[in-house]
């Protein structure tokens, strides 16, 4: 199992950066080799059901999540959601938060658990590094992006 954290600070006020990450399909756009499939109704909320297909041709695999926590930020203030990860091949979970900042800018926080199926715990650290490289990237790309 490997967790890590990732913290940010964007020029956007809260709801920009909530949009900026809740919107699941602009993930494909920031994480390499990703497209996303919403498998629930519009609009986004607790229960909301999405398939992250990452990989090419045969080595690819499906990491179905779903949100369990919707909690969007109202009137400039926090705002926090929790996806659960089902998979066969990957298991966890992501937390995202946005709060106010300092000079009107947004503290992003993203936390995340992974366990991958069939990985020895020797490679722990290494999923780790890897998630955050990854993820901190795609956080990156997606608070730049409008």
């Amino acid at each position: 199992m490997a967790t890590f954290l990732l913290e940010r600070t964007a020029p956007l006020p809260p709801a920009e950066a909530w949009r900026r990450l809740t919107e699941w399909q602009r993930h494909g756009d920031a994480v390499p080799l990703t497209r996303i499939t919403v498998t629930t109704d519009p609009p986004t909320g607790l229960g909301t059901r999405f398939v992250a297909r990452t990989g090419f041709g045969p080595l690819a695999f499906d990491d179905p999540m779903e949100v369990t926590v919707w909690e969007p930020p109202e009137d400039g203030g926090p705002g926090r959601c929790r996806l659960e990860k089902r998979g066969r091949l990957v298991r966890g979970w992501a937390e995202i938060e946005v709060r106010p900042g300092p000079g009107g800018r947004t503290r992003v926080r993203w936390q995340e658990e992974l366990t991958v199926r069939l990985l020895p715990s020797a490679l722990d650290t290494t999923l780790e590094r890897s998630g955050r490289h990854v993820f901190g990237r795609a956080v990156n790309r997606l608070l730049r992006r409008p």
